[in-house]
């Protein structure tokens, strides 16, 4: 759905290390980090911090450049100019587009995010939420990564109109992607992001038809849009949808992971939200939490001219990583990063990115991971870590928890 995937299933992945990368420089000097390192792998957070405070501008041993300070993140996603979305060799629409290009598919694409629009999904978004949750065998020993999986394979399943028989192709899918992109092999990426191109083809097919039984659902909305008065393509379709999706489904689940943790960690924060807080309140609450422990790791971009940020130079054709992750935990913005205060704090969060690009799918997203919260919490007394198994983090480049086991009484 969103510029903010956890993964990019159609996006080359990073280089083993030390391989050299296009853009690489050898006067760029060695390596100042290892993006897949025992320290980030060991504590991700941590590391990101600790590569803040030390080299906020970071040149990694593929020879990519990592930002890491909220500063210069927020310049980097601002100026799309300098710092290009076009990174990949497949299409994205509408996120790895720059320029006049990109405005116009957003502003097809934003047709579908409306406020009337997403207030039209809510009840059906409920609904998939409260089911879930009645389907738990309280109390029960649940896994939060795994649950915001499958309901994020319901509820945009329910939103897109795709059939229920599906569920367990995309829920493996989630699991097969993630490890994919663990893996760093290009290859195995390719397999899976051509087996979820294959099923959203799949799905495509027969609402191109005119007649009564074509569906009468977004996806049908969609595949008979235009743009600039021309019909879209197959591939723009497939595209769009895999943004929609593909990405969503991983990053919905990591969503719900860190939520659900944070809230297990927190009672007394906790026990304000099951004593009723507006829709608005909800929301900042849940940015602040992702903000806290983001698991939207990083963004590409890569330069298309030269730059200097934070002393170091970028040359035309180098690759860029936007730490999201880093940049929402900057003492020099928000003090203490683990303080929580979405008041103070909200104005400045980048979980859902800034500028051009910003996520799209933000207001649907954010409904999503609201209703299930909601529902989890009208239906336990208590969201607890599990004593009997431990969390396990997602190694990058994917964030968040791998394993979130949460005790729900």
């Amino acid at each position: 759905m969103t510029e903010h995937t956890a993964t990019d299933e159609r996006s080359p992945t990073l280089p083993p290390y030390g391989a050299p990368a296009h853009g690489s420089r050898p006067d760029a000097g060695p390596a100042d980090w290892d993006p897949r390192g025992p320290d980030v792998r060991r504590d991700p957070v941590a590391a990101y911090d600790e590569m803040r405070a030390r080299c906020p501008v970071a040149h990694g041993p593929d020879g990519a450049w990592t930002l890491f300070a909220h500063a210069d993140v927020t310049r980097a996603a601002l100026d799309d100019e300098t710092f290009s979305s076009a990174t990949s060799r497949h299409l994205q629409v509408p996120n790895g587009l720059d320029g006049a290009t990109h405005s116009a598919w957003r502003a097809l694409v934003d047709r579908y995010f409306t406020p009337a629009r997403v207030a039209a999904v809510e009840p059906r978004a409920t609904q998939v939420a409260a089911d879930l949750v009645a389907g738990l065998d309280l109390p029960a020993r649940v896994d939060a990564v795994q649950l915001g999986a499958r309901f994020a394979v319901r509820a945009q399943s329910a939103w897109l109109g795709w059939p229920a028989d599906i569920e367990e192709d995309l829920l493996r899918w989630v699991q097969d992607n993630h490890a994919a992109t663990r893996s760093g092999d290009p290859t195995r990426t390719a397999e899976v992001a051509d087996r979820f191109d294959a099923l959203v083809r799949a799905l495509v097919a027969p609402r191109r038809a005119s007649g009564p039984e074509r569906p009468d659902d977004v996806t049908t909305e969609l595949v008979h849009d235009r743009l600039d008065g021309r019909p879209l393509t197959e591939d723009e379709i497939v595209s769009i949808l895999r943004n929609w999706t593909g990405g969503d489904l991983g990053s919905m689940a990591l969503c719900v992971g860190v939520v659900l943790v944070h809230l297990a960690d927190h009672p007394g924060l906790q026990a304000h939200l099951r004593a009723g807080v507006p829709d608005a309140e909800l929301d900042a609450v849940l940015d602040e939490i992702l903000r806290i422990d983001d698991p939207f790791v990083s963004n590409r971009r890569v330069a298309t001219r030269p730059v200097t940020v934070g002393g170091r130079r970028i040359e035309p054709g180098e690759r860029v990583f936007l730490s999201w992750t880093a940049a929402n935990r900057d003492p020099a913005v928000f003090g203490d990063p683990d303080a929580f205060d979405p008041a103070r704090n909200g104005p400045d969060t980048l979980v859902w990115g800034i500028g051009r690009h910003v996520c799209p799918g933000r207001p649907l997203a954010t409904l999503e991971l609201r209703v299930l919260v909601r529902a989890l919490l009208a239906a336990t007394t208590a969201i607890e870590a599990d004593p009997q198994r431990p969390r396990e983090r997602a190694l990058p480049p994917v964030g968040g928890f791998a394993a979130a086991p949460v005790l729900l009484t």
